[in-house]
């Protein structure tokens, strides 16, 4: 029972996290509620080992219908990928706990910043090219993904955030974008927490195949509907992160 009640969230974090990220808001708590007396680098192992299937397989159903900057998007993501292992490294020498209560106001300001502006996100438009773009990219790759090893909550969101803001480009090809980068920084928190057997593979197998199956739905949807149906579900999945966060970080300790 537990078994079929984390892969059904699975499936359900898979196909949000596909869309706009957020994914984590639905599968640890999933996990945490079926397994409480669990080791938590345990629970966000297998997390790590179900996601990771889901967003490399969103990033190539993007690939096959987006353009995506790839001389920007490769060397990101592989900066992403050693960002993720120094926050993961750091966190067993600092305590993330100041970010707790810090999160839902970064959350807040980033959902009246949207809201804000209305046209944010509807129109690609790239401001950097080249090299700029390489870097720019590579910046905001290091910097999320570190956040991603260190902390979490929120990473896929903070992706296409920045991408919209600073880069200029569209929700769709933001999304598109990040997905490569947040396979890049699960992967490499997946390895740090195989290594320290802190994975249940049977687990993970079955939740896995279903965070796939909910990604290529989401994705599907993504792209049927373009940037306005994106820039929705990142209003509804910010509003949900704000909510969680404050609960965690204000109400229940």
């Amino acid at each position: 029972m537990e078994l079929a009640l984390v892969t059904l969230a699975s499936f359900f974090a898979g196909f949000v996290d596909s869309i706009v990220g957020g994914g984590g808001l639905i599968l640890v708590p999933a996990l945490f509620a079926m397994f409480p007396t669990t080791h938590p680098a345990t629970l966000f192992g297998v997390n790590k080992g179900a996601s990771v299937w889901g967003t490399a397989a969103a990033t190539l159903q993007y690939a096959r219908r987006v353009q995506m900057p790839w001389h920007a998007l490769l060397p990101a993501a592989g900066v992403a990928f050693a960002g993720s292992m120094l926050g993961a490294w750091t966190v067993t020498v600092i305590s993330p706990d100041f970010l707790r209560r810090a999160l839902p106001l970064i959350l807040i300001a980033v959902l009246a910043y949207t809201l804000a502006r209305k046209e944010l996100g509807r129109h690609h438009a790239p401001v950097f090219s080249g090299q700029r773009e390489t870097l720019a990219a590579c910046l905001l790759g290091v910097t999320i993904g570190f956040y991603d090893g260190f902390f979490g909550p929120g990473t896929g969101s903070f992706f296409v955030f920045l991408f919209v803001r600073w880069l200029g480009y569209d929700f769709l090809h933001a999304s598109a974008s990040a997905k490569l980068l947040n396979t890049a920084s699960n992967l490499a928190a997946l390895l740090l927490f195989a290594w320290k057997g802190h994975v249940w593979w049977h687990f993970v197998l079955a939740m896995a195949v279903a965070n796939v199956v909910g990604s290529l739905l989401g994705t599907r949807l993504a792209l049927k509907h373009g940037s306005g149906f994106v820039r929705g579900v990142f209003i509804v999945v910010v509003s949900a992160l704000i909510l969680k966060t404050t609960y965690d970080a204000w109400i229940r300790t």
